[in-house]
């Protein structure tokens, strides 16, 4: 590791006395600077009150993602400026679900109204504005800020191509910005795959949370407990998911419509 660390993290509830300590030991021992930089983060949250196994207030990323999209949780995280504390709660993750939907309409666009040779050529000035807001103390949210921009943009214009059979601007300057959104949504790892473009996104329970649940009651037939499985195949029922078992485990599932 060396005798100076280049970047030192760590918990803000650690500043003092640990990493006051780690200074004066480090710096005793070699007369150098331990770190060149520290980033300190803020507390996880559940209900406005710390995370903490011995309050018995802690969710797992299991039960987590049970529950909501992964990259719903992604955006959620991505949206707290990291020093800051971040609040695990039904309502900011349904905020993140419903910003993952508008991202996820957006992405689509081209997939849907795009044909598939359209030059991939971006915009540099939406660029420039991501990458400043991002180089500025890891400020997620404010390149969040500039994909909203794009996606609320393309969402319309999709609603517009899709009810009217036109737009408001230019198909070429759409494709530009849909290829902007596209290039800066991979860089957060917030991506759609090419046939999530086919459907509406933002319908009904997601494809991740579906998935999930097959997961979980395939583990149930196997544990022998029938009951939760058809619980499962009941609560996926009512939301508009037919469930179709095929030999050697595998379970696919359709949506009532499709």
């Amino acid at each position: 590791m060396g005798e100076t660390i280049d970047i030192h993290v760590g918990g803000s509830d650690l500043i003092f006395p640990h990493h006051e300590n780690e200074i004066a030991q480090s710096e005793a021992a070699t007369g150098k600077p331990l770190a060149h930089y520290w980033l300190h983060n803020g507390m996880v949250k559940v209900a406005g009150e710390k995370m903490s196994k011995s309050l018995g207030n802690f969710i797992t990323i299991r039960e987590l993602l049970a529950k909501y999209d992964p990259l719903a949780v992604r955006l959620l995280i991505l949206g707290a400026q990291y020093r800051k504390p971040i609040d695990f709660s039904d309502e900011g993750l349904q905020a993140a679900t419903n910003g993952w939907h508008t991202l996820q309409e957006g992405l689509s666009f081209g997939y849907k109204h795009l044909p598939p040779d359209n030059p991939r050529i971006t915009d540099q000035e939406l660029e420039n504005r991501f990458q400043e807001a991002v180089n500025h103390d890891f400020n997620f949210a404010g390149g969040l800020a500039v994909l909203f921009e794009i996606a609320k943009e393309l969402r319309k214009e999709g609603n517009n191509l899709t009810h009217a059979g036109k737009t408001d601007s230019n198909l070429a300057q759409l494709a530009v910005k849909w290829h902007t959104l596209v290039k800066l949504s991979r860089v957060l790892g917030l991506e759609i795959a090419a046939d999530q473009g086919e459907t509406p996104v933002s319908e009904g329970i997601s494809a991740a949370d579906i998935e999930n649940l097959i997961q979980q009651r395939t583990e149930a037939k196997k544990a022998k407990n029938y009951a939760e499985s058809d619980r499962i195949r009941a609560e996926l029922k009512a939301q508009g998911i037919s469930l179709i078992d095929q030999p050697g485990g595998v379970t696919k599932w359709l949506r009532e419509g499709d």
